[in-house]
């Protein structure tokens, strides 16, 4: 992994930010994206500390606004001519009902749409610098979801862990589609659950769903082992030319059975293409 380039979303905290240092131990140029340039700059010198890495950088961005997303990759591309590791874990999950910048349900666009987004706008560099791996962090609550394409931000009635299983079973369906896209190309794609883990996620929000995840912060597991997986598949050797497969602790793991239906996965890349105005798709790293 050494002289690789990597990028992790969601770096500031929890496992974003353990991904970051475990992949500067092993020696890469981590590039840590956050929204909150103060905790961003404040955990990216921490891990320089921790790591004895100078090669942490931070890269300021908001997810939840499809045109941050954009600067966000255009930006990237203009420092950086390879990409060889994107590690896709920024999330966030809401009791409430509430739109972004662009008029969408705040869960689905910041955890499937950023996703899709920031993914499709890096494919070039990604396909430049093959072998590359794309890892997406979903999660075990995307079991029993339900992805509504008439409501997809579920106004008519909302409930905030729906919307975020629905975003999670997005996830994995956006993986394997993508990996599917990516055949005969050496990049990869990747998803994974982190378990359940003890991180400032959800801290937002009020009410039960607060109060519920204080309650079971002690009996969670820690944010560097929940971290584990994501750099397993970024790193490990063993999961060279893998693709479109869902890990849980480091072991390749069936997902929901509507994960597979390859129609679905097909429509919902469709929306989210219309969702983004995103011009060009995963067929364009064929041609690279």
């Amino acid at each position: 992994m050494r002289g690789k380039i990597c990028m992790v979303t969601g770096a500031n905290q929890g496992i974003g930010r353990e991904t970051v240092a475990g992949l500067a131990r092993l020696g890469t140029t981590v590039i840590a994206v956050a929204r909150d340039s103060v905790r961003g700059e404040a955990a990216v010198e921490g891990i320089r500390a921790e790591t004895g890495s100078h090669d942490v950088h931070l890269m300021l961005a908001d997810l939840s606004s499809q045109a941050a997303v954009r600067d966000l990759a255009r930006d990237f591309m203009q420092r950086y001519d390879r990409l060889h590791v994107l590690v896709n874990n920024a999330g966030a999950i809401n009791t409430q009902y509430g739109t972004t910048i662009d008029g969408i349900e705040t869960t689905f666009a910041v955890n499937h749409l950023a996703y899709f987004l920031l993914t499709n706008l890096l494919l070039p560099v990604l396909g430049a610098s093959a072998p590359s791996r794309i890892v997406n962090v979903s999660s075990d609550a995307h079991r029993g979801g339900e992805i509504r394409f008439a409501d997809l931000g579920r106004k008519s009635e909302y409930r905030g862990y729906q919307a975020y299983s629905q975003s999670k079973l997005a996830n994995v369906l956006f993986t394997y589609e993508l990996a599917r896209r990516l055949e005969n190309t050496s990049v990869t794609a990747n998803c994974l659950h982190p378990g359940v883990v003890a991180t400032g996620f959800g801290r937002n929000n009020s009410g039960f769903l607060r109060w519920g995840m204080r309650l079971t912060r002690p009996f969670l597991t820690k944010p560097a082992r929940g971290a584990e997986t994501s750099i397993y598949l970024a790193s490990s050797p063993e999961m060279e030319g893998v693709t479109g497969e869902y890990f849980y602790k480091c072991q390749q793991t069936p997902s929901d059975p509507a994960s597979y239906d390859e129609d679905l996965a097909g429509y919902l890349w469709d929306i989210s293409v219309r969702m983004t105005g995103l011009a060009g798709s995963a067929d364009d790293v064929r041609q690279i």
